[in-house]
């Protein structure tokens, strides 16, 4: 056991954002700006349903900062649906706004003979969505990646091929000067839609890229880099107290240690601790069992492709044919590309 317990773990997560002055630091370090207030939405204690057929949605973390929604999301498991379940979060934070939405007008409708009530959707606010990865970085280098809604002659400009072939300058800085004006319309608030964002903040990314600037002796500055370098330490099932040496001069961060302290842990956490270790252990021999199982019926088919095309057993035709295998029985890509020696990009290739 270690000196603190994973501020990666679903639970700790929870609990360590739940505090405002804790979630508001993050962001203000985060985001590189000063937030004047905060309020917390509460996530836990209140079922979000959507439909009739959806489940209930509970967010770790939704705020509310100067005129904006905010969630904060962890994502720890290797899943293939993270990209659509997130932007799916990042619509419901704009949706779930009609729970306050101030009423525009209540018109009678004679035919259905009852009141139809219209919101004032002026009031709707954008949204931030920054989704905490632990280990995915979808191939990215970089600290992490945002995007947002823009025109989609930004993106018809900067895939013309034909025009950055091309040697006319004025061309070019023209259709840049439409683009500009299409971007600064505020016509109708349809500048709205840009303010709209979602982020995808890449751990091991940050932690890698810190240390590398720290061997260069690179003049280099991220507040937020600290998060997440405390975030991997916490994960260490071995950390210890001089793990953390540093963070105790910080309030902040002294504040997340007590909350993290295994020694502090209630008879909840420790039972949730247990329970997440065995749910971890079953997940792990789940896995096994399709590791033996692609690997066996991957083989068998890779010898016999291999044997048409010539190509001896264990070479890299082989390889990608279990990769392939494996991918089928959803085995994540990191632990293929370990097993059978292949590079992340190329088993990417596969999909």
């Amino acid at each position: 056991m270690g000196y603190l317990v994973s501020l990666n773990s679903d639970r700790f997560f929870k609990k360590v954002f739940s505090h405002l002055k804790i979630a508001k630091k993050f962001l203000e370090d985060f985001l590189g700006k000063k937030i004047e207030s905060i309020e917390l939405i509460e996530t836990d204690n209140k079922r979000n349903k959507i439909t009739d057929k959806a489940q209930s949605v509970f967010f770790d973390f939704r705020c509310k900062i100067e005129g904006q929604f905010v969630i904060i999301e962890m994502q720890q498991w290797d899943k293939q649906d993270i990209v659509q379940r997130f932007y799916l979060y990042h619509c419901l934070n704009t949706g779930l706004q009609l729970e306050n939405l101030p009423e525009k007008a209540i018109i009678y409708d004679s035919k259905l003979q009852e009141d139809i009530v219209i919101k004032d959707y002026r009031r709707v606010e954008p949204v931030l969505t920054l989704i905490w990865m632990v280990d995915d970085n979808f191939g990215f280098k970089g600290d992490f990646m945002g995007y947002s809604l823009t025109p989609e002659i930004v993106m018809n400009f900067i895939n013309n091929n034909e025009l950055w072939k091309s040697k006319n300058i004025e061309k070019i800085v023209l259709e840049h000067q439409k683009i500009l004006k299409a971007i600064k319309n505020k016509t109708k608030n349809i500048d709205f839609l840009s303010k709209n964002r979602l982020i995808f903040a890449f751990q091991n990314n940050i932690v890698e890229n810190h240390n590398l600037l720290q061997e260069t002796e690179h003049e280099y500055n991220r507040e937020y880099e600290r998060w997440f370098e405390f975030a991997a330490r916490s994960k260490k099932e071995q950390n210890t107290e001089n793990d953390f040496i540093e963070y105790r001069e910080d309030k902040i961060f002294n504040e997340m240690i007590e909350i993290l302290m295994q020694e502090k842990l209630s008879r909840k956490d420790k039972k949730y601790l247990v329970d997440e270790q065995e749910k971890t252990a079953r997940v792990k021999r789940w896995e096994a069992g399709h590791y033996h199982d692609g690997k066996i019926e991957g083989r068998e088919e890779g010898l016999i492709e291999g044997e048409k095309m010539g190509i001896a057993k264990g070479e890299k035709a082989n390889s990608l044919k279990i990769a392939k295998k494996m991918l089928q029985n959803n085995i994540s890509i990191d632990d293929i590309a370990k097993l059978i020696g292949l590079t992340i990009e190329e088993i990417k290739k596969l999909l």
